[in-house]
C-alpha cells in the first residue's frame, strides 16, 4: 500500500521518501513503482537543491580539475596566463584572474565563466 505522492516539506517528508526510494530501487521502468520511484527522486531532488544547495567550485580548483582531466601542464597553461611566473602565481592563489584570463579559459577549456568570476578561497579568507 502505497500513500498518496505529495510535495517534501519538512526533514520528516524528506527523511520517508529517501526510505521510499531505497525501497523501490531497481524498480522497471514504466511500472508502477518504477514511474514513483521517477517521480519520488524528482521531489526529492527539488527538497534537496532548496535545503542543502552546493556551491560551485572554487575557480583554481575547476582550473586544476580540466588540467588533470586533460593532461595539461602549467606550460600548457602559459599562453592563456601570459608567463610562466604568472602562471605559477594564479594556480598557487597569489593573483587573481583577469577578465580576459577568465574568457580565454572558458573558450579553451570550456569552464563556466560563472565558476571562474567567484573568489577563490584564498580571497574570500582576506
Amino acid at each position: 500500500m502505497t500513500s498518496e505522492l505529495k510535495p517534501i516539506r519538512t526533514e520528516a517528508d524528506y527523511e520517508a521518501s529517501l526510505a521510499e526510494v531505497e525501497r523501490l530501487w531497481g524498480a522497471k521502468s514504466g511500472t508502477p513503482d518504477g514511474d514513483r520511484l521517477d517521480v519520488l527522486a524528482t521531489l526529492i531532488e527539488v527538497y534537496e537543491a532548496k535545503h542543502y544547495p552546493i556551491d560551485p567550485p572554487d575557480p583554481i580548483e575547476a582550473i586544476k580539475f580540466r588540467m588533470e582531466q586533460q593532461g595539461l601542464t602549467r606550460k600548457d597553461l602559459e599562453p592563456i596566463f601570459g608567463t610562466r611566473n604568472r602562471t605559477s602565481e594564479i594556480l598557487n592563489r597569489k593573483r587573481g584572474l583577469s577578465i580576459e584570463m577568465i574568457r580565454s579559459l572558458h573558450d579553451k577549456l570550456g569552464i563556466s565563466a560563472e565558476v571562474l568570476i567567484r573568489p577563490t578561497r584564498h580571497e574570500e579568507a582576506a
